[in-house]
């Protein structure tokens, strides 16, 4: 059976880094080994507050070693990494990226640089942004950032597709195989748009935008997570894009019609393997 390595952040209640990817994976038929890097009671958008705690970038390396020591390092096919919490952990990602590479030199690695974002609540302990853009990002095969983790990783501006596409090239020339820009903002207002580029060029999707009372929390990682499975089961980067677009807008959609904001990925779990809805990538 495929294995997927998930080192993200978890959240007890609701849907956000390894609550939100993980489920998805395995609804499309992947073994998914999570590994926390920190466990949260809720996500940060809560009033209340939170409760929870950070784990050491040696929990991690141990988990890692256990793993290897029964023989399974073999069967991860991908490493799938998100919110850090420090910049030692990011230094055990890129540790364990290699031990997995060594031992299966097919796997893929898939970053998704979580850079921080205070308005969500979303803040970064110190180094982990310059880790991400030095150390972690030029090592992965596939790169998933929002267009302001694309800014700071090319040091490029981006207020239209044309910056957009320069910054995605720029990007290519990094380090990375596969970029997929999980929101452009600049791009249009009444549309959710999407980038995914590759050696053979640019494509974008675009979705509706769907009404929140608040905006949901995880949903960059529910993308990260069906582009990642998509990838390890076989189909191109642009299949991967589609239905790593048309999947998460399935979840969306279920959870406006629940007039909720925590994603209802288990009331839309078919959503995750037979969209509803198709959305076309389009080359740019």
């Amino acid at each position: 059976m495929k294995g997927v390595i998930s080192i993200q952040s978890h959240v007890v209640y609701g849907h956000a880094g390894n609550s939100s990817a993980v489920f998805p994976m395995q609804r499309m038929g992947l073994e998914v080994w999570p590994i926390h890097t920190v466990q949260f009671s809720n996500h940060t958008q809560y009033q209340q507050g939170w409760t929870g705690r950070a784990f050491s970038a040696d929990d991690i390396n141990e988990l890692v070693a256990g793993i290897g020591n029964i023989g399974k390092l073999a069967d991860c096919q991908a490493v799938l990494s998100g919110y850090q919490g420090s910049a030692e952990q990011c230094q055990a990602v890129i540790q364990t990226i290699q031990k997995v590479k060594e031992i299966n030199p097919k796997a893929i690695y898939v970053c998704d640089p979580v850079m921080g974002d205070p308005e969500k609540g979303c803040i970064l302990a110190d180094g982990i942004t310059e880790q991400l853009i030095k150390q972690v990002m030029p090592q992965a095969d596939v790169i998933v950032p929002n267009q302001f983790e694309l800014s700071q990783f090319t040091q490029m501006e981006i207020t239209n597709l044309e910056q957009a596409k320069a910054a995605c090239q720029k990007a290519l020339s990094l380090g990375p195989d596969i970029v997929l820009v999980k929101h452009l903002h600049s791009i249009a207002d009444e549309t959710f748009t999407m980038m995914l580029a590759t050696k053979e060029g640019c494509y974008i999707s675009q979705r509706p935008q769907l009404e929140f009372v608040k905006q949901p929390v995880g949903v960059g990682d529910l993308i990260s997570a069906l582009f990642t499975a998509s990838l390890v089961q076989g189909l191109s980067a642009v299949e991967a894009f589609e239905h790593a677009t048309d999947a998460c807008y399935g979840v969306l959609k279920e959870t406006a019609h629940q007039r909720q904001w925590e994603l209802q990925t288990i009331a839309a779990q078919q959503e995750l393997v037979t969209p509803s809805e198709h959305f076309k990538a389009v080359k740019v």
